[in-house]
């Protein structure tokens, strides 16, 4: 008997890996036309692997303060070997895996992934895209430069003007009344601590779900007979196309943070006045744009706080659609829900392309 057989069987002995060889065999994976947009729940898993792998690496060189955050990236981009390499590709994946969460969702929407039985994976994939959008907006800081300054305390203050509860929350998300050093601190515990533990835990809830119900099939195989669906095996298949998959937004990835890397730009000064055109990220930029076309005043509603609270109220709408996707008990085809997402998803682009000129 040779190595290799000797620690598989010593492997078996304890952890019978004979049912995770079933498990692998026996897994299959619906393969239709619209089928590419299941591999995008992979692509995200590969780009949190890369912000965990990226940011452990940057940990290692950045020291938070506002005399140090600034001064340790420079650090990294300037002297730290492939630092600035590091850095993009941290920038460059953070950005491309909450697109990737995006069109995910959007993908489990439309395919109406979210119907019972499965119900949970599609709450636990929302709070994996609220929690990606809060790493953004978190990290955005952490290089203590003029940009992420201004757009930190922008954000922050539009948080502030809800009623009653927004100004606690705009000074727990500070530390304080201002943004500080404070600040800089709470959001680099944030960031690298509580986000990464919360994260992990839902994303394993999430895979775990997945794994129990398997993969959802379209609608229009409801009727027909197990001969007639089409299914690959998840392993090797399905895996190793995933894995092409990763290897190609790695390609991207590298394309990206070498021929576009990712600038650091001037020192937060405080005192000084915020530049002109200061905006946030990308996938905030459409409801900042709709807060723009809002009147002072609605009524007797401040219209910044009026446009919050629908957002608010959107949000959890779009959280609990397996509740009101009135078809869902029946599995039936329902229009009206392939109309609601196609005018968000048209409603974020055009938004988004208005904020960005």
């Amino acid at each position: 008997m040779n190595n290799e057989s000797k620690i598989r069987r010593w492997l078996d002995e304890r952890y019978n890996l004979s049912l995770i060889e079933h498990f692998a065999e026996e897994k299959k994976v619906p393969h239709f036309r619209g089928s590419f947009w299941y591999y995008f729940g992979g692509v995200s898993l590969f780009l949190f692997i890369v912000q965990v792998v990226t940011g452990i690496l940057l940990l290692m060189y950045y020291q938070p303060g506002a005399q140090t955050a600034y001064e340790s990236v420079r650090f990294i981009v300037t002297k730290v070997q492939f630092g600035w390499l590091i850095r993009s590709i941290h920038s460059w994946s953070a950005n491309l895996m909450i697109l990737s969460v995006i069109i995910h969702m959007f993908s489990v929407y439309f395919t109406k992934a979210f119907r019972r039985p499965r119900e949970l994976t599609w709450f636990s994939g929302f709070l994996l895209l609220a929690l990606s959008l809060t790493f953004g907006f978190s990290g955005y800081l952490l290089p203590w430069n003029t940009l992420s300054y201004f757009a930190t305390k922008v954000g922050t203050e539009i948080v502030g003007v809800l009623p009653v509860i927004g100004k606690p929350i705009m000074e727990v998300l500070r530390n304080g009344s201002d943004v500080t050093t404070a600040t800089l601190t709470r959001f680099y515990g944030l960031h690298v601590a509580v986000l990464p533990a919360i994260f992990t835990v839902v994303l394993g809830v999430h895979l775990l779900f997945i794994q129990v119900q398997g993969i959802s099939e379209p609608e229009s195989w409801k009727d027909l007979p197990e001969s007639k669906k089409n299914h690959i095996p998840f392993f090797p298949n399905f895996v190793l196309r995933d894995v092409l998959l990763w290897l190609i937004v790695l390609n991207v990835l590298a394309i990206l943070a070498v021929y576009f890397p990712w600038e650091l730009g001037h020192k937060a000064d405080p005192f000084a006045p915020a530049p002109m055109g200061i905006r946030p990220e990308w996938y905030f930029l459409f409801m900042f744009q709709s807060l723009k076309f809002f009147p002072a005043k609605i009524l007797s509603m401040d219209g910044e706080v009026l446009g919050i609270s629908l957002f608010g109220v959107a949000g959890l709408f779009w959280f609990l659609v397996p509740f009101w996707d009135s078809k869902t008990p029946k599995g039936a085809r329902n229009k009206v829900i392939n109309y609601i997402g196609i005018g968000v998803v048209l409603y974020i682009i055009v938004l988004t392309v208005i904020g960005a000129r």
